[in-house]
């Protein structure tokens, strides 16, 4: 008998959920930072067993959105109703809502599985613990409830053998090697993206894009041209920094991690444009692989 199915993975921004997906698939695929909106598209991680394959998708964190390129990102989350056969809800201590109440509403009238992890239970004492549990046994009576810690490992086993039993029979929708639906350079675009996040503040990370426009690999070695996109010429100069010192650094925290991710030596160049408003131009959108209807 073999399992296989997808499990779409929702909450609020930064519960988590990235965390989760990672320790799953054991594998660095989606971008892990403490701010929020840092999960743009669906990212699939494969996990495959002789007898499971389980797809899982990470989504963006819930949001009401503010403009084009979050109405994009809440697109995302919406197609993860559609598809799944287990729905894994992310929440963490001390959260007590959705933001998104019509979202709220569908997961509590799921006709499918819902597992609601309590996330970063880590950080609280056991009062706390259980107050929360009951809180959410009765805000989502539908779902089973799992406290654990995505970070630490805690109870993550435990959810995955969960999730296995809940798969329908089925033969593999993918081939047992593969690991993600994305290409190599969409997890070069991510890594770049996620050095920004971490060595930038304020508006920067969250007005820029990250386009690989070359990706070359020898027989040792790969070679990869990046151009980070900017809303405003202020921004170019911030990303660039005194002598180009930051985006240096920027380069190099990014091709130490694609080093370890693809397994081979990196000779990465990244280069700063400006394209202007991008995040609500649905042409820019397109491109950059949202707005898919």
């Amino acid at each position: 008998m073999h399992k296989a199915g997808f499990v779409n993975i929702i909450g609020n921004p930064n519960v988590g959920k990235s965390t989760l997906m990672n320790a799953f698939v054991g594998e660095k695929l989606s971008i892990i930072t403490s701010k929020a909106q840092t999960t743009r598209h669906r990212i699939l991680g494969i996990v495959n067993g002789e007898n499971f394959q389980v797809i899982l998708s990470d989504t963006p964190g819930i949001i009401k959105p503010a403009y084009e390129l979050q109405e994009s990102m809440m697109d995302f989350v919406k197609s993860a109703f559609e598809d799944a056969d287990v729905l894994v809800y992310m929440v963490e201590i001390g959260e007590k809502d959705l933001k998104d109440e019509a979202f709220f509403k569908k997961i509590t009238n799921s006709k499918i599985p819902v597992l609601l992890l309590l996330n970063k239970i880590d950080q609280s004492n056991q009062e706390q613990l259980e107050e929360q549990v009951t809180l959410w046994q009765a805000k989502v009576p539908n779902a089973e409830v799992y406290p654990i810690s995505a970070l630490e490992g805690f109870q993550v086993e435990t959810v995955f053998d969960r999730i296995i039993e809940l798969l329908p029979e089925s033969p593999p929708f993918y081939p047992k090697d593969q690991l993600t639906d994305k290409p190599e350079r969409f997890f070069v675009n991510e890594t770049v993206r996620e050095k920004i996040l971490l060595n930038y503040k304020k508006e920067i990370p969250y007005a820029v894009e990250v386009d690989t426009e070359e990706f070359f690999e020898e027989e040792n070695i790969i070679r990869i041209r990046s151009v980070i996109m900017v809303e405003r010429d202020t921004q170019k100069g911030i990303i660039i920094g005194h002598k180009g010192s930051a985006l240096k650094r920027v380069g190099v925290e990014a091709r130490k991690d694609l080093e370890t991710f693809f397994g081979k030596q990196i000779h990465l160049e990244l280069y700063v444009k400006v394209n202007k408003n991008w995040r609500s131009n649905a042409n820019q959108l397109k491109r950059f692989g949202y707005n898919q209807k």
